[in-house]
């Protein structure tokens, strides 16, 4: 399974922006799926946020958050990173970073595929 440790967490007030990032290892850097989660109250499910994989294609989970968040990787492929502007109470949360270690080149990178976790970094935006 992938290693994957999250940071950038904290407090930030309403209408502001956080860069969270995720530390991964024991993957391939060719060719990989990672996303990241939300799970905004303890006992709800996790809720998929955006998936990026090794074509380059990023995907998200609803338009809102396309137009507030921006999922990316760094060069060497073992960063990725979540980019949240205009930030509401809403957003507030345990946040985590995911892969799916099994993907493969030409397959498709979703939501629901992954099979390992970060421990999550907790996000609360408040005034």
């Amino acid at each position: 399974q992938v290693q994957l440790v999250e940071s950038g967490g904290g407090v930030v007030q309403p209408g502001g922006s956080l860069r969270l990032s995720c530390k991964a290892s024991g993957h391939s850097t060719n060719t990989y799926c990672m996303g990241w989660f939300r799970r905004s109250a303890p006992g709800k499910a996790r809720k998929p946020l955006a998936v990026l994989d090794s074509s380059g294609r990023a995907d998200y989970i609803d338009s809102v958050t396309e137009r507030r968040f921006t999922i990316s990787i760094d060069s060497a492929k073992t960063t990725l990173y979540l980019q949240m502007n205009s930030l509401t109470p809403e957003d507030s949360g345990i946040y985590y970073c995911a892969a799916d270690s099994y993907f493969k080149f030409g397959g498709f990178c979703g939501f629901y595929g992954m099979d390992s976790w970060g421990k999550g970094i907790p996000v609360t935006i408040s005034s």
